[in-house]
């Protein structure tokens, strides 16, 4: 038998394990949704840890969010991330909740899970198909 017409839009178990750092879930345009200018990654992170760790830029929009795991209470907050932006590489503490904006050519990262007390969720949005720096 035949998939279902609208099969093709419907991708499961988008779950991956990274270096046993954490597991994130991936959509990529590019792979997963016919180049859709779109990707998304979600983080559960348990515990310190670089995430990122050379300044870089993209030819894209990029959005982060920083939020408790806790979807009853995510704005219980118990970690620091430092996360740098910029060509002076301008560093900034998230210990609270955070949404953060990264323009197209903007330089950023390193990005250091310092302290995590309790689980959070990083998302990294991009508008485009796939990933890449320059």
């Amino acid at each position: 038998m035949a998939g279902n017409k609208y099969d093709k839009y419907f991708v499961k178990e988008p779950i991956v394990t990274r270096g046993g750092f954490f597991p994130v879930v991936i959509a990529n345009g590019a792979k997963d949704y016919e180049g859709s200018e779109f990707s998304l990654r979600v983080h559960y992170i348990t515990e310190p840890g670089v995430l990122v760790k050379e300044t870089h830029a993209h030819d894209f929009e990029q959005f982060y969010f920083f939020f408790g795991a806790d979807l009853a209470n995510i704005k219980e907050f118990k970690a620091e991330v430092e996360f740098s932006l910029g060509e002076e590489v301008e560093k900034h503490i998230i210990n609270v909740p955070t949404t953060v904006h990264v323009p197209a050519g903007i330089v950023h990262g390193p990005m250091n899970f310092k302290k995590v007390a309790r689980p959070i969720i990083f998302i990294d949005a991009l508008l485009s198909a796939q990933y890449t720096t320059r």
